[in-house]
């Protein structure tokens, strides 16, 4: 997806601290790094079974922490693989969720318990969370009725519980752009249902959110909050990033014969050698006064001389980088007329650029990028008068009358 104002050619992972919103790009901007090969001299990773290996990792820890959705398919599609798996539901009793609007949770308890509950309201859950990205996921829409259809087959002692991980929000009062900023801390939420729900009770948990809330020693990070208190207690895995992306030959990648889907460990590795910038690309970012920044993720920033395995414990691979796939938007979310209205008007409180999109123009977005499902690319470089125009708006309408 581009900008979140238009939802079509890439993910945007917005992120907020204060005034400060960053866009984090996934592919549209290129990483700075990505010219150089790691140096194959350290020690090579040994690629595992991929879900064999994360159920392995709940014999040790209390959580196996992972990205989902924002626009990666084949992580998506793993994931729900992963939750099928037979031994899963012995391993693991809650699935906290990054597109979990907790101000929903005991109708989420009860959808996913069996209950007679209609799906547009239980809906709500994903729909109305702070961050647009999981109004247009598809993976959310396939996610929760598929615990609800395991759990039916499972005892009542052994049923999974799905937590909301994001802040409670009532959209249908939030009408200033001053009220859409001003959302509650969302690390802090995550983290504190992560203690609650799950570390106090000592219980197991898959925690799926974007790969920035679940690093180890990075400040502020959802993981890293709840480790003061439960060190030692999460495996953290990531996907790799824009990493080894842009080679010309698939025959010299580093990563060529290994199986799909596999996991390796970072710790002692070239691949935990690497720096965040080799992972993550440059973002989009614009502070209080509107000034657009193209860097890395600020949280990021004072770390990035640190090799990763200080940060992720393991990486997660799913065949080769430049033959990933981009989720599609369902369409019974793109047909959903009154929906998409609601969704540009959330876009336009919280200053994302293309939100004054018509209808048409959003669905000949839709259009032209089924015509290419490859995640990678080389979309148009970022509007910076947009974004900054769409910032300036915002903070216009959320300005005392």
């Amino acid at each position: 997806m581009s900008i979140f104002g238009s939802p079509i050619l890439r993910k945007f992972v917005i992120v907020r601290f204060g005034w400060m919103v960053l866009l984090s790009l996934m592919a549209v901007l290129p990483a700075a790094s990505q010219a150089q090969q790691p140096k194959l001299t350290a020690t090579e990773p040994t690629p595992a079974p991929a879900i064999p290996a994360i159920l392995a990792a709940f014999d040790r820890y209390e959580v196996v922490a992972m990205p989902e959705a924002h626009g990666m398919k084949d992580v998506d599609d793993f994931i729900l693989s992963l939750i099928r798996d037979p031994a899963f539901p012995a391993k693991v009793s809650d699935i906290e969720v990054e597109c979990g609007n907790s101000l929903y949770q005991p109708v989420l308890d009860r959808y996913i318990a069996g209950e007679d509950v209609p799906f547009t309201e239980v809906r709500k859950v994903w729909r109305n969370t702070t961050q647009p990205m999981c109004g247009y996921s598809g993976f959310f829409e396939q996610l929760f009725p598929l615990v609800r259809a395991i759990n039916q087959k499972l005892p009542t002692a052994k049923r999974l519980r799905v937590l909301a991980g994001d802040p409670p929000r009532d959209w249908d009062k939030i009408k200033t752009s001053e009220q859409a900023m001003n959302s509650a801390d969302r690390e802090s939420s995550i983290a504190s249902v992560m203690e609650k729900e799950v570390l106090s009770k000592h219980r197991k948990a898959l925690m799926l959110f974007g790969t920035f809330h679940l690093m180890h020693e990075i400040d502020d990070t959802a993981v890293s909050t709840y480790e003061k208190d439960y060190p030692n207690l999460t495996f953290v895995i990531s996907d790799l990033g824009v990493y080894d992306t842009n080679r010309p030959v698939a025959a010299i990648s580093p990563l060529a014969m290994w199986p799909n889907p596999s996991i390796a460990l970072t710790k002692g590795t070239w691949l935990g050698a690497l720096s965040l910038s080799d992972i993550f690309p440059p973002g989009i970012w614009f502070d209080r006064d509107c000034n657009v920044h193209i860097a890395l993720f600020p949280k990021l920033q004072k770390q990035v001389q640190k090799p990763l395995e200080h940060f992720i414990d393991a990486f997660l691979y799913l065949g080769p980088q430049e033959l990933r796939l981009r989720e599609p938007m369902p369409a019974d979310i793109a047909l959903d007329a009154d929906y998409m209205t609601e969704m540009r008007r959330r876009e336009s409180l919280i200053g994302l650029p293309g939100a004054s999109k018509s209808q048409k123009e959003f669905s000949d977005e839709i259009m032209q990028a089924s015509q290419n499902p490859i995640l990678e690319g080389a979309p148009p470089p970022p509007d910076i008068r947009a974004i900054t125009q769409s910032c300036l708006d915002a903070k216009k309408q959320g300005s005392p009358r």
